[in-house]
This record gives C-alpha cells, sequence and structure tokens, in this order.
C-alpha cells in the first residue's frame, strides 16, 4: 500500500533533499554515469527530442531537486519516473539538480510563427510570467526555466495546472494563472516562450 504524503512531509524529505552541494559534485563521473538514465527519455545533454518530455538542461539545481522530491514523494506521478525515483538517494537527488542545471540550456525552437508569438508576449505580460520565471524566462531557485523548452510539453504542463492534475512548488500560483488562460493563449504563451531568445 503506496502512503500518502503531507505537505508537511514533502516539506521535511525536501528540507532533508535540499542540503549543501558535495563540493565538486556536478564534475563527478560517477553522477555522469548515473544520470545517463535520464537520457533515454530527457536527451542527450538534457536536450529532450521526445514530444511532451522536458528538457533538463539548464533548468535551475533547486527546481530539479524539487520535482525529484515530488516524483518521490507520490506528489507528482508519471509511469516513467516512478520507478526512476524510487531508487535514487537524496544525495542523487542534490547531484542531478547541480549537474543538469550546469549543462547549456536548449536554444530557442526554430519555427517562430511571429504573429503567435507576438500574442503570446501579450500572455505573458498579462499573466506577469516574468515576476516569477524572470525577464529572460530563466527561472530561478525553485521556478522553472520556460526560455527554449518544448512548446508542446509547456502547452500539456499549462493544461494541466489548469485541470487541477499538475502538483508541487508554486503549484497555487500556476493554476490561478492557468484557470483563467484560454486554450488560445496557452497556445501563443507556450510558442513565444518556446522560441524566446
Amino acid at each position: 500500500m503506496r502512503r500518502q504524503f503531507t505537505s508537511h512531509a514533502i516539506s521535511a524529505i525536501a528540507l532533508l533533499t535540499l542540503g549543501a552541494l558535495p563540493v565538486g559534485a556536478a564534475d563527478n563521473s560517477a553522477i555522469k554515469d548515473k544520470a545517463a538514465v535520464c537520457s533515454g527519455c530527457h536527451g542527450e545533454n538534457g536536450i529532450s527530442q521526445t514530444e511532451n518530455i522536458p528538457s533538463l538542461a539548464g533548468q535551475p539545481d533547486q527546481f530539479i531537486q524539487w520535482q525529484l522530491v515530488f516524483f518521490r514523494a507520490g506528489s507528482r506521478k508519471n509511469d516513467q519516473m516512478q520507478p526512476i525515483v524510487e531508487e535514487i538517494t537524496n544525495e542523487d537527488i542534490r547531484n542531478f539538480g547541480a549537474y543538469f542545471s550546469q549543462m547549456p540550456p536548449p536554444k530557442a525552437a526554430e519555427d517562430n510563427d511571429p504573429d503567435l508569438s507576438k500574442k503570446g508576449a501579450q500572455v505573458a505580460v498579462g499573466r506577469r510570467c516574468a515576476s516569477c520565471h524572470t525577464d529572460s524566462f530563466a527561472g530561478t531557485k525553485a521556478v522553472a526555466r520556460l526560455a527554449g523548452q518544448r512548446e508542446e510539453y509547456l502547452i500539456k504542463a499549462l493544461h494541466d495546472y489548469k485541470a487541477g492534475v499538475r502538483v508541487g512548488g508554486g503549484v497555487a500560483a500556476m493554476a490561478d494563472v492557468a484557470y483563467h488562460m484560454s486554450d488560445e493563449e496557452i497556445t501563443a504563451v507556450s510558442h513565444y516562450l518556446a522560441n524566446f531568445k
């Protein structure tokens, strides 16, 4: 029987997990070898080539750690992630955060539709996306990088927040933002962010 974790239990796990990073951890070849399992879905060097699978390269360290904690605690669910996170340690989580955060982020998509991007930029301003994700949409601390992320993944994530099926850090803020967005706005802002330079 799977245990249900309260927000207090998740916070306690997170505090243990998000401790000080070992010096030089991101350069350790053992970490690179262990992170190789991630490349099957998230792509070589953390840049996804698979539909609806996010790129990890360049995501903030704490953001990656938190997502792994949420998956391991069972508050975020994914059939491919569950068996992997059940095998990783707190040290692995810290190391993966450092490892992927130091990789060069994905470049902007090359299928920019200027009109759709213009609409998306207006949505991003109207929904104040930069207030959490920064003006460059590079994310910070436990807030995700959006710039250059796969467009269809951003669409999926926003629909998941809107439907209340996505959980994790910042869920209240994201659910509130996404709930009020139309499908057209979600498509436009996702296109804009995927193509953001």
